[in-house]
């Protein structure tokens, strides 16, 4: 579920934001002065405070610190998010000529949100070797090679550069979500499994 709310932007295919998804930045659809900021703020709320508590629940259930620090960056990926839609960008610059791309504050929390993603990749990547994560040992280095350079090519309006990045910033996010759904289905897998029983001597 928290992977389709992710991608919760697809709506505004249905609705009239007014902005382009090619030249646009997701953020710019729960924009401080956009009409639907209602709708998409609360959509990227709710799939945040999803990740927040799944990863909190994982997180004190994990044994090892490898294990815990994977869902505890996990868990800052969801914070981050829900201080991106409560630090939300002024205005909209992809229509707005006045409107600058960097806005500080949300910049800043977007920023941390690519980091904490980022590094529970890399962590979930590097501890799945050892408590039978398949489909993070398979898909995981796939999905963080994607969704690294998709990342870095959004940051063209931050450099004066505006154009096209909602592109690669879209297949991110996609990425993203495609992300949470592998964990998510570990997580299903793992409690599929029947816990190991040792029977008394």
């Amino acid at each position: 579920m928290g992977s389709l709310l992710y991608n919760g932007w697809l709506l505004q295919f249905l609705l009239p934001t007014g902005l382009d998804p090619r030249h646009s930045y997701v953020s710019e659809l729960y924009a401080a002065d956009q009409p639907f900021r209602p709708v998409f703020a609360g959509i990227e709320s709710l799939c945040a405070l999803l990740v927040v508590v799944g990863a909190l629940l994982a997180c004190q259930a994990a044994a090892g610190g490898w294990a815990r620090a994977c869902w505890g960056a996990l868990m800052c990926f969801g914070l981050s998010s829900l201080a991106d839609v409560g630090l939300p960008m002024r205005c909209a610059p992809s229509v707005e000529l006045q409107c600058e791309a960097v806005h500080p504050w949300h910049t800043g929390t977007s920023a941390l949100a690519h980091f904490f993603v980022f590094a529970s990749m890399v962590l979930f990547i590097r501890v799945s070797v050892v408590p039978r994560m398949p489909l993070i040992q398979r898909w995981g280095p796939r999905v963080l090679a994607l969704a690294l350079p998709a990342s870095v090519c959004t940051v063209g309006p931050l450099f004066g550069r505006p154009g096209w990045h909602g592109v690669p910033q879209r297949l991110h996010v996609m990425l993203v979500g495609v992300w949470l759904a592998l964990l998510a289905a570990e997580l299903a897998g793992l409690a599929r499994r029947p816990r190991t029983v040792h029977s008394p001597p």
